[in-house]
């Protein structure tokens, strides 16, 4: 599970807990910590768990960085995080630094809860629909940022994407990292969730097998659509067996909850995550929330079809981004069905 859930002595009272943490992605020190704090929060929220009671803070200081640099970006970086926090209702209230070969920033999320608070990831049934919350391609675009100044690795997706386009993917995957998926997990609740995980590190293929290996029902999660960041899947497609993002194996960083929902209510979650616009600076992830495949009878495992439509999702604020491409419901596989 993304979060422990350990009963306590006291009657009707669980503690759930999770931490995490990582090296830097992007170059902003208070958008860095940021990301960090969305990152450890998400594995709470992808249980439906909307509070945090306390948060600590993991920190290590490269031994590489001179004084300047440490108190240039250190504070910044602490301060983001704290932030982030502080958007989540809750706080950091200590935490541990150490000096290290390189920066590592991370922390822990606690909250003693009632079991009616939190959505055991374990009750997916045939019919369900699979929704994603943030879309995919952080990975590729952080990467397409750094090869800006690499002409050699430049050279490999210059045909496919433009030097305005990948700064616009990275500010969207900046931005999209930096958002909690608070509103998502309230939202688990009001439209009856089934089960959810979230989508970090072991991209989308990886978390989803895994949690359908958790469910108690034999069921099968069939994926059909992939949400990316826009010109991620042409720059991924470029570089060959790089990134694997359509496999579904490209690690993504406080990716989206990826959540099973009734089949009539997917649609309406889908809307309400999009007319909430929670993202962080006030705007909302492009989109909300997209409608990506359905749960079917099954072995327990996940998998993604031949060919998945590709949902180009546009950075905020471009003129695409006012279409609507998450609430169209696949087709139950007729192999599966």
């Amino acid at each position: 599970m993304d979060s422990c859930v350990i009963p306590l002595r006291h009657g009707g009272l669980s503690l759930v807990q999770t931490t995490d943490f990582f090296y830097p992605l992007v170059e902003d020190p208070y958008m860095m910590g940021r990301i960090a704090c969305a990152n450890v929060l998400s594995d709470l929220y992808a249980m439906g768990i909307t509070e945090c009671d306390n948060m600590l803070m993991l920190l290590s200081v490269s031994q590489k960085m001179n004084e300047k640099e440490r108190e240039r970006a250190m504070p910044l970086l602490m301060r983001g995080f704290r932030d982030a926090a502080e958007e989540g209702g809750t706080s950091v209230t200590g935490g541990q630094t150490v000096v290290n070969p390189w920066i590592i920033v991370g922390g822990v999320a606690s909250v003693v809860c009632q079991s009616n608070e939190f959505i055991m990831p374990d009750g997916a049934v045939p019919g369900d629909v699979l929704v994603l919350t943030k879309p995919l391609g952080t990975q590729v675009a952080v990467n397409a940022h750094q090869w800006l100044d690499q002409p050699e690795r430049w050279n490999k997706i210059k045909l496919v994407v433009s030097k305005e386009e990948v700064k616009e993917a990275y500010q969207e995957a900046m931005f999209s990292m930096a958002t909690l998926n608070r509103t998502a997990a309230g939202l688990m609740h009001k439209f009856q969730a089934h089960a959810g995980t979230d989508v970090t590190g072991f991209g989308l293929l990886g978390h989803a097998n895994n949690l359908a290996a958790q469910q108690r029902n034999e069921v099968s999660f069939v994926i059909h659509n992939l949400p990316i960041i826009a010109k991620m899947a042409a720059i991924s497609k470029a570089c060959g067996n790089m990134f694997n993002l359509i496999q579904g194996t490209s690690p993504e960083t406080s990716g989206g909850l990826l959540v099973c929902l009734p089949r009539e209510q997917a649609a309406k979650f889908c809307s309400e995550m999009k007319s909430q616009g929670s993202g962080f600076g006030g705007q909302g992830a492009v989109g909300g929330a997209w409608i990506i495949g359905i749960v079917e009878k099954g072995d327990r495992r996940a998998r993604i079809i031949d060919k998945p439509r590709i949902i180009e999702v546009p950075s905020r604020g471009s003129q695409a981004a006012n279409q609507d491409n998450s609430t169209a419901i696949p087709a139950p596989s007729p192999n599966l069905s």
